[in-house]
């Protein structure tokens, strides 16, 4: 699976795109109010890529085990100490509405942290290459 995002900010518009496997789809993201660029930071954006990926994950494992959930709610925060220093702090946590066991949830919920894909990749650190323009 491939997935790619795409920003195209200019003082005239500001668009936000995300792609996976071919499949595209525009966000509603707003340009900055007081000058150029996104309106949305990218740590926000990576601290919503934990929660989604950890929403997302849940109901799809939830699938597999055989539990039903009424809704989820997950909420991911991180410190970023200054320009250019990695993120610390890096936490979430996660709540479900289920007519599942204590136990059953439980055991959702350190499944579902076990393969999220997301959280993974930054458990394990990984490269990240700038590459020249196209």
């Amino acid at each position: 699976m491939r997935i790619t995002a795409m920003v195209d900010n200019a003082p005239s518009a500001h668009r936000v795109d995300v792609e996976t496997d071919g499949r595209r789809q525009s966000l509603a993201v707003p340009a900055r109010s007081d000058g150029p660029g996104s309106g949305v930071n990218g740590g926000e954006f990576l601290m919503l890529a934990l929660a989604t990926c950890y929403c997302n994950d849940l109901y799809r494992e939830a699938r597999r085990l055989g539990i039903a959930l009424e809704a989820v709610q997950v909420e991911a925060s991180a410190d970023f100490a200054g320009v250019g220093l990695a993120a610390t702090n890096v936490r979430y946590h996660a709540s479900v509405r289920s007519p599942a066991s204590e136990a059953d949830i439980a055991r959702l919920l350190a499944q579902t942290d076990a393969v999220a894909e997301v959280h993974n990749t930054l458990r394990a650190g990984c490269a990240v290459e700038l590459q020249p323009a196209r």
